[in-house]
C-alpha cells in the first residue's frame, strides 16, 4: 500500500526522514548496504540544554547535535537522486520538529575545535550550472523557480525538483555555535499581526485593505445617503455621477481605522512585555500607487501622533519593511519611480509619530537589494546611482538586509560600509543564501563578521537589530527552507543587549514560547487561555428576528434591548485579569468559539408498541382480542371530513377463537383515501 499509494516525491522525503522504513520500497529506490554507515558520522553526543528548556514537557523533543567530519561524499555531484534519497544525513528522532540541517549547537559544543575542522567548501551556483546548449533552457527555467518570490508564512507545498533535491541533499550540515545570549537584556519583537487581538471580538489589526475597483466603485454616491454603507442594503449607486473626493474618503477611512487599532496594539505590548514590533507596510492602501496614491498628513497625523506619543512613554521601538517589489538596484524606470514613492510613504508614515530623537533614529526602514539582473556588480552600480537621489529622511533610515534569494552577507556588507547603511543579519536567510567559499552554512562562522556589522549601527548612533527565524522542519531544498516556522526553539548567538525580530508565523505566540522556555523577562506575564473561551469579552449580542405579530400577541420587548457591558472598552481583548493570552503550538482553534456541529437525527420507522399480556388464567386465552381494535381518534382538522361509520357489535361466531395455525391478523392503521373509485370485479351480463 506504502508504495502504491506514495507519490515518488513524497516517497523520497520519507525516505529522507525515515530511511528504514524503505527497505521494502521500490527496487530503484532500495538502500544499498555501503550506504548503511556515512563516513563523516560518528558517535552522537548529547548538548547542554537550559534548564528551563530541560523541564519542559516533551510536547517539542530537543534536537541532539552530532560530531561531524566533512568528506569528499557531501560535494561530488555524480550520485544519483535515488541513492541520495535514501541517504539518511543525520539520524534525527522521527519525533524532532526540526531537521539535521536546524541543529541550533554544533560539534563544538562538544569540545571539538571548530577550526580544525576540514571542510570542503560546496561549489557555487555559477560553478554548478552546466553552460551547454543542451541545458540551456532547463538552467534558464530553474533560475527562475529558485529566483521565483515565495510567501515565507505561506502555507502551500512547494513543488521539489530533481535537481534541487539532489543539491540539497550533498549540502554539508549546518555548523553552529553553542553560544546562547542570556541572561536577555535586549527587547524581543514580532511582525505586524497579533494573533489574540485579530480574533477578538471586536478584531484588533492593521492590514484592513481594498481593492482598486472598490476605490472606482465607492466614487459614486451610496443608493441611501443618509444610512451608513451596506455590503447588500445600501451599495453605491453606479448611476450616478461619481466624485474622485469620494473615493478618496472610502480609502482614507480604511487607513484610519488601521491607525486607531495602533495604540491598542503598543498597550497589549506594553501588558505583556514585548517592546518591539514592525508596523504593516498596508496601514494605508495604495497610499504610494501611481494613480490613486495621496498623503497622510492631511487626514492621518492626530492619530499616528497618537501612537507615537504611547511608543515614546513606553519606551518601545518601531520600524517598517517595505515589500520585495521595492528595488533601487533595477534597470526598468518604473520601477525605480515606484520604489522612490513607496519609501516616501513610508518616510512620512514615520516622521508623523513625531518620535523621540533615539527612538526616530531607531525607526528605521529595512530594504533587500532585490534581483541580480544578471550582474551584481551593474546592480550594485544602480544603487549607489540611487541612493544618492534619496531624501535626506530615507538615508538616515534605510537598512539593508540579506536575503534568501541572491545577496549575502559577503555581497552586502562592502556597500553598506561605503554608503554609511546599516546591515541587518537575517540569520535564516544566511543559511540559504551565504559564501561557502568563505564560511559555512550555521550560525558559528558568520560570528567572525560581527564587529564589521555592528560598526554599521555604531556609526549612525542606531540600536543594533537582527531577524531570527527558522525554517519548517519538514523543508529540504532552499525553496522549501524559505518558509518560515511556527515558532523558534532557540536564540541565536547574538549581543544580549540587541534588539531581536522573531519572524514566525505564530507572531507574538513565537516571543512568548522563547520567554517561557528561557524565563526571559515578562514570562511571568503570560498565562494559557481557556479552550475555546474568552473572559475579556463582552457576550455579543444578536437582536432576535422581526417577525410579524397578530393583534394582542406578546412582544418580549427586553430581547430587543442590548445588554450592558461587563467589560469596559480599553479592556477587551487585553486577557482579562488572569492575563490569559498564549495558546499552545498548534491550537490556535482554541482563540476561536468552538463549533457546534448539528446532525440530523435519522429517521426510523417506528414498530407498534405491544402492551404487556396478563397471564392466561382460567383457560382464557388474552393473546387473541374479544374484540376488533378500532384505531384512536385524530386530531380534528379544520377540513370537514365524513363520519366513519360505528363499529358494529360483533356476534358469536367471531368471537370464538380461530384455528391456531393461522398467524395472527395485523392491525395497521391505513388511511382509505378518498379519491379512489371502488372497482366492481363481477362480471358483466353480457359477458
Amino acid at each position: 500500500m506504502f508504495r502504491r499509494h506514495l507519490p515518488l516525491e513524497r516517497f523520497v522525503q520519507h525516505a529522507v526522514r525515515w530511511p528504514s522504513a524503505v527497505e521494502s520500497g521500490p527496487t530503484h529506490l532500495i538502500r544499498h548496504p555501503s550506504l548503511l554507515r556515512r563516513p563523516w558520522m560518528t558517535r552522537p553526543v548529547m548538548v547542554a540544554i537550559p534548564i528551563a528548556a530541560a523541564r519542559k514537557p516533551d510536547s517539542q523533543p530537543q534536537s541532539r547535535a552530532y560530531s561531524v567530519v566533512a568528506h569528499p561524499l557531501h560535494s561530488t555531484t555524480e550520485r544519483s537522486v535515488s541513492k541520495l534519497a535514501t541517504t539518511s544525513l543525520v539520524p534525527t528522532p522521527p519525533s524532532s520538529r526540526f531537521s539535521a540541517r536546524s541543529l541550533s549547537l554544533s560539534h563544538t559544543m562538544a569540545g571539538g575545535p571548530a577550526a580544525d575542522t576540514p571542510v570542503t567548501p560546496v561549489k557555487s551556483e555559477d560553478e554548478q550550472v552546466d553552460h551547454s546548449p543542451a541545458v540551456a533552457d532547463e538552467g534558464h527555467a530553474r533560475s527562475n523557480l529558485d529566483n521565483m518570490p515565495i510567501d515565507p508564512e505561506s502555507d502551500e507545498d512547494v513543488p521539489i525538483e530533481p535537481e534541487e533535491l539532489q543539491e540539497a541533499l550533498s549540502r554539508a550540515p549546518a555548523v553552529n555555535s553553542s553560544y546562547l545570549p542570556l541572561p536577555w537584556n535586549g527587547r524581543l519583537g514580532y511582525a505586524c499581526l497579533n494573533t489574540y487581538l485579530r480574533y477578538s471580538n471586536p478584531p484588533v489589526f492593521c492590514s484592513r485593505t481594498c481593492r482598486i475597483a472598490s476605490i472606482l466603485e465607492n466614487r459614486h454616491p451610496l443608493t441611501d445617503p443618509s444610512q451608513p454603507l451596506h455590503p447588500t442594503k445600501n451599495r453605491p449607486d453606479r448611476s450616478r455621477p461619481p466624485s474622485v473626493r469620494r473615493g478618496q474618503a472610502y480609502v482614507e477611512a480604511i487607513g484610519l481605522a488601521n491607525a486607531r487599532d495602533l495604540p491598542k496594539l503598543i498597550r497589549w505590548n506594553e501588558r505583556y512585555g514585548i517592546k518591539f514590533m514592525r508596523l504593516s507596510s498596508e496601514m494605508f492602501p495604495f497610499a504610494s500607487h501611481k494613480e490613486y496614491g495621496y498623503q497622510l498628513a492631511g487626514f492621518a497625523s492626530h492619530a499616528l501622533a497618537e501612537v507615537g506619543r504611547l511608543v515614546a512613554e513606553f519606551g518601545h521601538r518601531v520600524s517598517v519593511h517595505p515589500g520585495q517589489f521595492t528595488q533601487l538596484g533595477s534597470p526598468r524606470p518604473e520601477v525605480l519611480e515606484n520604489s522612490v514613492r513607496d519609501l516616501e510613504y513610508h518616510s512620512e508614515l514615520l516622521q508623523l509619530l513625531q518620535l523621540p530623537p533615539q527612538q526616530d533614529r531607531d525607526a528605521v526602514m529595512i530594504l533587500h537589494m532585490g534581483g541580480v539582473f544578471g550582474d551584481k556588480g551593474a546592480t550594485l552600480d544602480r544603487f549607489r546611482k540611487n541612493y544618492q537621489k534619496l531624501s535626506q529622511d530615507i538615508k538616515n533610515r534605510l537598512v539593508l538586509e540579506n536575503d534568501d534569494v541572491s545577496w549575502s552577507v559577503h555581497d552586502l556588507l562592502p556597500i553598506c560600509e561605503e554608503l554609511n547603511i546599516p546591515l541587518v543579519l537575517d540569520y535564516h536567510h544566511h543559511n540559504i543564501i551565504f559564501d561557502s567559499s568563505l564560511v559555512r552554512e550555521g550560525t558559528l562562522d558568520i560570528m567572525g563578521l560581527y564587529g564589521r556589522i555592528k560598526a554599521t549601527w555604531t556609526r549612525k548612533n542606531i540600536t543594533q537589530k537582527m531577524h531570527y527565524s527558522e525554517p519548517v522542519s519538514a523543508a529540504i531544498t532552499n525553496r522549501q527552507r524559505r518558509k518560515h516556522s511556527d515558532r523558534v526553539r532557540t536564540l541565536p548567538p547574538c549581543d544580549p543587549t540587541m534588539d531581536l525580530m522573531i519572524e514566525a508565523k505564530d507572531k507574538e505566540q513565537a516571543v512568548f514560547e522563547l520567554m517561557r522556555t528561557f524565563k526571559l523577562p515578562g514570562h511571568e506575564l503570560v498565562n494559557e487561555i481557556l479552550p475555546y473561551v474568552r473572559t475579556d469579552e463582552n457576550k455579543p449580542f444578536k437582536p432576535p428576528r422581526k417577525t410579524k405579530k397578530k393583534n394582542g400577541d406578546f412582544v418580549d420587548l427586553e430581547s430587543q434591548v442590548r445588554p450592558p457591558k461587563t467589560v469596559p472598552e480599553e479592556e477587551v481583548g487585553m486577557g482579562g485579569p488572569e492575563r490569559r493570552v498564549y495558546w499552545p503550538p498548534g491550537m490556535e482553534e482554541w482563540l476561536r468559539p468552538k463549533k457546534t456541529v448539528r446532525t440530523k437525527a435519522l429517521k426510523t420507522l417506528k414498530s407498534p408498541k405491544k402492551a404487556p399480556l396478563p397471564p392466561e388464567a382460567d383457560g382464557v386465552d388474552y393473546a387473541t382480542p374479544a374484540t376488533p381494535t378500532t384505531p384512536a381518534a385524530k386530531k380534528r382538522t379544520s377540513r370537514k371530513r365524513k363520519a366513519s361509520p360505528a363499529p358494529s357489535t360483533p356476534s358469536v361466531s367471531d368471537i370464538e377463537a380461530p384455528d391456531d395455525s393461522a398467524p395472527p391478523a395485523k392491525n395497521e392503521k391505513v388511511r382509505r383515501s378518498r379519491r379512489t373509485k371502488a372497482v366492481n370485479y363481477a362480471e358483466s351480463e353480457s359477458a
